[in-house]
């Protein structure tokens, strides 16, 4: 079955959105960070109150309206899977470290 494109998006307007949701979520997650990092209050799946303070678990929860800016913010959770799955934690601290290498990359990309 061939696959129905609901969207398409090129150049900077693609950037910018991706951008956006990479941002969003690391606005999230990095409000978790250290000993004195914020819980969060997030919703399971039958609508109960769920308080945690792992980035993981409030990356995990996200997902944008915005279809480009969703990309964005998956590309950062993945991330986040994989240093669970190698370090066994620290993933808030890869989501910022993530987020602040690609700032750098960009404003590279864009004296270009």
């Amino acid at each position: 079955m061939d696959a129905i494109v609901k969207n398409l998006n090129f150049g900077e307007e693609a950037r910018v959105n991706v951008f956006k949701g990479i941002e969003k979520l690391t606005k999230a997650v990095s409000s978790t960070l250290g000993a004195s990092g914020k819980c969060v209050m997030l919703e399971d799946h039958t609508g109960n109150p769920v308080i945690t303070k792992d980035g993981v678990t409030v990356a995990d929860s996200i997902i944008l309206r915005d279809p480009v800016e969703n990309m964005g913010a998956t590309l950062l959770k993945e991330a986040a899977r994989k240093t669970v799955r190698e370090a066994g934690d620290g993933t808030t601290t890869a989501t910022v470290l993530a987020h602040s290498i690609l700032t750098e990359a960009y404003k590279v990309a864009d004296k270009t």
